[in-house]
C-alpha cells in the first residue's frame, strides 16, 4: 500500500509524522501550515519587499552614523563658524554704513557761516582734524569714513573757504571739492602810477610772493577791481593786470575815430593818462581829449600840469600837501609840457577805460582851455577872453572862500584838501600877465592832484 505525504507537514516532515498524545503539537503544525499556504497564495514582490524592509533598518543606521560623522567633521564645523562670522561681520558693517551715512547727511551744528582755510598739501585725515578743531564738525572718523565711501579722498582742494551755518559733512566735502574759495578783491584805482600800484599790492596781507624786480612800463597796467584767492601770488596780479590792459587797449584802438593825430596805440595811452589826471569827473573826459586834440593840431603847447609833476616826482609821485610852484612849471624836464610840444615820451600814469575810450573817441568842439570851477569840475572856453572871464569869476569864488575861512570860529579847525582851496604860495606866484595867462593851480581832488594851469601862448 503507497504511503501518502504528510499534508500538514509537507515533504520536510515526511520522516517525523507520529504526534504524541496530549501535545499542542498538532494546532503549531495547522498554524505554520496556514502561513506556508498564506505565503504560497501571496504575490511574489510580498517576500522581495519584506526582504528589502528588513534590510532597510541597518541602512537608515548606517546613513545616520554617516550624517552624524559629517556634521562633526572639523572641517564642516569650521565651515559653519565661517559663514556665520561672516554673517554677523556682513550685519555690522551694514549696521554701521547705515550709522555713517545717517551722520554724514545730518546738518551740522554751526550756527552762522565761517570761513576755514585749508593749507596746500593737507590729507583727508588733516583736513578732518582741522575741521573738528574748529568746530565745524562733530565726528572726524566719520568725516573720513564717509569721504572715503564716495570716492572722494583724493579730490579735497586746498584753499579758503565759506562753510554755511547748518552744511553737513556732505556740503562740507562738495565745498571742498568744487574749489569754490573765498574770493577776495583789491582795487587799483584809475591815474595811479605803476609804482604806486607796486606799493598798494605790497600791502595787500592777503598776497603772498614778491613782486618783480623790474616796474613794467608805465601805463601797462590795468586799473580795475582784481578778485584773487588768499595766498594768490603778487606776480600773478602784476600778470594779470598787464594782459588785461593789453587787451583793453588793442581793443580800444581797433575802433578809435579815423582823423585822430596819433601814430600809435602807445600815443593813445600816452594822451589818455594825461586826460586821466586832469579830472575825476568821467563825463568831462571826452571833453578834455577834445581840448588836447584842438591844441594838437594847432600846434599849441599842452601845458598840463600834471606831467609837469610826473617829471619832477616821477612815478612817487607829488608829496601830500606839496603845492605847485612857477619855478615848477620852469624846470626843464622831457615831461614838462609848458616847454616841449606834443606829447611827453610815456604816460604818466595808468589811465582807466573811461580815459581811453574819451580819447579814442572824442568830440568835436572848439574848446581850447578849461578852468576849475569850484565843484570839481571844469569850466570850459574856445577863446581866450572866454577864458580870462572864467579864471576872473573863479579867482572871485576862492577869495570869498578864503574870507570865509578867516571869518570862522577859532575853533572850527582849517578845511583839508577841499577842492579849490590849494593855491600857489604868495612868495613864488606866477605874474598875472606876461603874454601868456596862468590861472592860479588849483586842487581838482584830494588824491588826484591839480586841475590843468594852461598857459596861452600867442601863435
Amino acid at each position: 500500500m503507497k504511503q501518502e505525504k504528510n499534508p500538514v507537514t509537507g515533504p520536510e516532515n515526511e520522516g517525523n509524522s507520529t504526534i504524541k498524545p496530549g501535545s499542542n503539537e498538532p494546532a503549531l503544525r495547522s498554524a505554520h501550515a496556514g502561513e506556508s499556504v498564506k505565503a504560497r497564495n501571496r504575490p511574489k514582490f510580498f517576500p522581495v519587499f519584506r526582504r528589502r524592509r528588513a534590510s532597510s533598518a541597518p541602512a537608515a543606521v548606517a546613513a545616520a552614523d554617516m550624517r552624524s560623522k559629517t556634521a562633526h567633521n572639523p572641517l564642516i564645523v569650521f565651515g559653519n563658524f565661517i559663514f556665520m562670522l561672516a554673517a554677523f561681520i556682513i550685519l555690522a558693517a551694514a549696521l554701521a554704513l547705515y550709522g555713517i551715512k545717517n551722520l554724514y547727511d545730518r546738518p551740522g551744528s554751526l550756527e552762522q557761516a565761517q570761513t576755514i582755510l585749508i593749507p596746500p598739501g593737507f590729507g583727508i585725515q588733516a583736513i578732518a582734524d582741522l575741521l573738528k578743531k574748529q568746530n565745524i564738525i562733530k565726528n572726524a572718523p566719520v568725516f573720513v569714513y564717509g569721504t572715503y565711501l564716495g570716492d572722494k579722498s583724493k579730490l579735497l582742494k586746498a584753499g579758503e573757504y565759506e562753510i554755511p551755518a547748518g552744511a553737513s559733512m556732505r556740503d562740507i566735502v562738495d565745498i571742498l571739492v568744487r574749489g569754490r574759495s573765498v574770493q577776495h578783491s583789491i582795487t587799483v584805482p584809475e591815474g595811479l602810477t605803476t609804482a604806486q600800484i607796486f606799493a598798494k599790492l605790497a600791502e595787500e596781507p592777503l598776497l603772498t610772493g614778491d613782486l618783480p624786480q623790474n616796474l613794467p612800463p608805465e601805463g601797462s597796467l590795468m586799473t580795475n577791481t582784481v578778485h584773487f584767492i588768499r595766498g594768490t601770488a603778487r606776480r600773478e596780479i602784476i600778470r594779470r593786470l598787464a594782459a588785461g590792459q593789453a587787451h583793453m587797449v588793442e581793443e580800444i584802438w581797433a575802433r578809435r575815430a579815423a582823423d585822430l593825430p596819433l601814430k600809435s596805440r602807445e600815443e593813445m595811452v600816452i594822451l589818455a593818462s594825461i586826460v586821466e589826471k586832469e579830472t575825476g569827473i568821467a563825463a568831462e573826459r571826452p571833453r578834455i581829449a577834445a581840448v588836447f586834440y584842438n591844441r594838437l593840431k594847432k600846434h599849441m603847447r599842452l601845458q598840463s600840469d600834471p606831467t609837469v609833476l610826473y617829471g619832477i616826482f616821477g612815478g612817487q609821485g607829488r608829496p601830500a600837501g606839496r603845492p605847485i610852484y612857477r619855478s615848477d612849471l620852469e624846470q626843464e624836464t622831457d615831461y614838462n609840457t609848458y616847454k616841449i610840444f606834443g606829447l611827453p615820451p610815456t604816460p604818466i600814469c595808468n589811465p582807466g577805460r573811461d580815459s581811453l575810450l574819451a580819447v579814442a573817441n572824442p568830440p568835436q568842439t572848439e574848446d581850447l582851455y578849461f578852468v576849475a570851477d569850484g565843484s570839481g569840475g571844469h569850466i570850459f572856453s574856445a577863446t581866450l577872453g572866454e577864458h580870462n572871464s572864467n579864471v576872473s569869476k573863479w579867482r572871485a569864488l576862492k577869495k570869498a572862500r578864503q574870507e570865509e575861512q578867516a571869518s570862522a570860529p577859532a575853533n572850527a579847525g582849517p578845511e583839508v584838501n577841499k577842492p579849490g582851496l590849494s593855491a600857489l604860495p604868495d612868495k613864488d606866484k606866477a605874474p598875472e600877465k606876461r603874454n601868456l595867462l596862468l590861472p592860479p593851480t588849483e586842487w581838482r581832488h584830494p588824491s588826484w592832484g591839480t586841475s590843468s594851469s594852461l598857459i596861452e601862448e600867442k601863435p
